[in-house]
């Protein structure tokens, strides 16, 4: 039984923010049922409040708080295991809103951990190549997220997913992830919702990142044809349901 819903944003409600068909309808529908529900997305380009000021002008009904960011569990992260630490960031969009308790480190300074985020054309050889550098040297690297790419109104578009990769077999480390698939980001909106694993869906287009990532910690996973989604991504799992968009979730859980 299908209690709670985790709602990946992009490729699934909107892509490039304009609402997909349907899907602000099933939004509706899910908070005239009273359903527990929070937006959980590795997007790292705004704000929470900036993403719940566009999207309700999209049509949505959003409120700050029914969003979860890979941002927002990156700070989590950083303050619990890097408390005081000089943070290296590089990523799309400013961030520092959403990173309240962290200590970032300017042009030049020195870093004790180095945080990649959203690819944007700040993701140059010379950014690469000092952070590179740096996590030679014994910083620590972190990612926000792996996603390699996202879709949007132009079409696919790399992200700071591989250049996470590249930096991981170059350096010869292996990176903390802080948004999805990592268990640490699936459980903290799990406890947002307050329910148990086994009674909340995860709806995504990434069948890695938000469908196997949600069905390895305990959650029922829906795959939609939407976004990002390729017909070889089913042959990379299986999802426990498959739609061939959001606006076919009421049927699935009627």
């Amino acid at each position: 039984m299908v209690d709670g819903l985790l709602l990946d944003m992009d490729g699934v409600l909107a892509q490039s923010f304009a609402p997909l068909p349907g899907a602000v309808e099933t939004l509706a529908w899910i908070r005239e049922r009273g359903m527990p529900f929070r937006i959980v997305t590795n997007t790292t380009t705004h704000t929470r409040a900036e993403l719940a000021a566009t999207l309700r002008d999209g049509g949505f009904d959003l409120e700050t708080e029914d969003i979860v960011t890979a941002v927002v569990g990156t700070a989590a992260y950083l303050r619990e295991h890097h408390p005081g630490a000089r943070v290296l960031l590089l990523t799309d969009g400013d961030a520092r809103e959403d990173l309240e308790g962290v200590t970032l480190a300017g042009d030049g300074e020195p870093a004790d951990v180095v945080v990649l985020g959203g690819a944007s054309d700040d993701f140059s050889y010379a950014n690469i190549n000092r952070i590179f550098r740096l996590v030679m040297n014994g910083a620590a690297l972190v990612g926000m997220h792996r996603n390699l790419y996202w879709r949007t109104a132009d079409g696919l578009q790399l992200d700071g997913g591989a250049y996470l990769a590249g930096l991981e077999a170059a350096a010869g480390v292996t990176a903390t992830v802080c948004g999805k698939p990592s268990p640490v980001f699936f459980e903290s909106a799990l406890a947002l919702l307050g329910l148990p694993a086994d009674r909340v869906a995860m709806v995504g287009d990434d069948i890695v990142n938000d469908v196997l990532g949600a069905q390895s910690c305990g959650l029922t996973g829906v795959l939609v044809r939407t976004g990002k989604f390729m017909d070889a991504d089913l042959a990379k799992g299986t999802p426990d349901h498959v739609l061939d968009s959001i606006a076919d979730l009421p049927g699935l859980l009627s």
